[in-house]
């Protein structure tokens, strides 16, 4: 059986998947940080949903891309955190 990185390695080979792979890249990036966000803290989604005043389910749907945050939601669940929001750019990468 091949391990998910394997198999998304293989894929990469085909352009078309690769093309959406790297459009969902910000998104996933943001999902990622707010789950090792509350995971390396031990914090379930109820205890940050009583932190932060935000419903549980919607933290959920956070986790789950199944929406999508505002950079007032995103401020909010890094208060809850006793963390700083902190958005950056960088360069593409030329392929």
């Amino acid at each position: 059986m091949k391990s998910l990185k394997q198999y998304v390695s293989e894929q990469m080979e085909n352009p078309e998947f690769e093309r959406e792979y790297q459009e969902i890249q910000p998104e996933m990036d943001v999902i990622r940080a707010i789950v090792e966000a509350r995971t390396s803290q031990n914090l379930t989604q109820k205890e940050l949903a009583e932190r932060t005043g935000i419903n549980q389910a919607d933290i959920s749907k956070l986790e789950n891309g199944t929406r999508n945050p505002t950079i007032n939601l995103l401020k909010r669940l890094a208060d809850g955190m006793g963390m700083v929001l902190k958005i950056e750019f960088v360069p593409k990468k030329t392929i």
